[in-house]
């Protein structure tokens, strides 16, 4: 049987990147670039979730968007996208902003628990990423370019940057063709996936 490299169709990926985003040997860095990252989201998420100008009026965010969307008389406006500008200053003309603000808390905090946990590493990187473009996007540098950059990372290592966390059972549930590493026990996850598997005969 042919490996999978030299089926045809098939592209190796470089050793570098095999160690790096495919090697469970390296679980434990990307367990410390997503705690870090989780962290960040949750505090942030959890630092408005008291406050009524996120969780009731939304004007902490009506403030930021009517900041970014200003062009000054002089200097470089915070948006350089003119379409860009022109969804935010949508949505603040539609009132947007009072269920927009209770979006962005309870979606800080989800993405930080995700991290944090290791619970669907990607697709919560993701939406870190999303987070964080919107913000760069808006005028706003801070430390956004690098929890970007750190999430795409996350994002490929998604396969393993989870194993020290709640991916590790939930990824092969989902049907992530691991294989149990030497040594490693993994006869609860394949029972678990047997008995979701066969239907049922009640």
């Amino acid at each position: 049987m042919l490996s999978l490299a030299k089926r045809k169709g098939f592209i190796d990926d470089p050793p570098i990147a095999r160690t790096l985003f495919s090697d469970t040997r390296l679980s434990w860095l990307w367990l410390l670039v997503r705690v870090y990252i989780g962290y960040s989201w949750i505090t942030s998420g959890l630092g408005k979730l008291g406050n009524p100008a996120w969780m009731g009026t939304g004007d902490a965010l009506k403030g930021f968007w009517t900041n970014a969307v200003m062009i000054p008389q002089t200097g470089k406006p915070p948006i350089s996208f003119d379409w860009y500008r022109d969804f935010l200053s949508m949505l603040l003309n539609g009132g947007h902003h009072v269920w927009f603000a209770k979006l962005v808390v309870f979606g800080e905090i989800a993405i930080g628990a995700a991290l944090i946990l290791g619970a669907f590493v990607g697709i919560a990187a993701f939406f870190g990423a999303f987070m964080n473009w919107n913000f760069m996007m808006a005028g706003t540098a801070s430390v956004n370019p690098i929890l970007f950059t750190l999430a795409i990372l996350l994002m490929l290592a998604w396969k393993t940057a989870g194993y020290l966390g709640a991916d590790r059972l939930l990824l092969p549930l989902v049907g992530t063709p691991w294989r149990a590493a030497p040594g490693v026990d993994d006869t609860a996850t394949a029972t678990l996936k047997d008995r979701l598997s066969k239907p049922s005969t009640a």
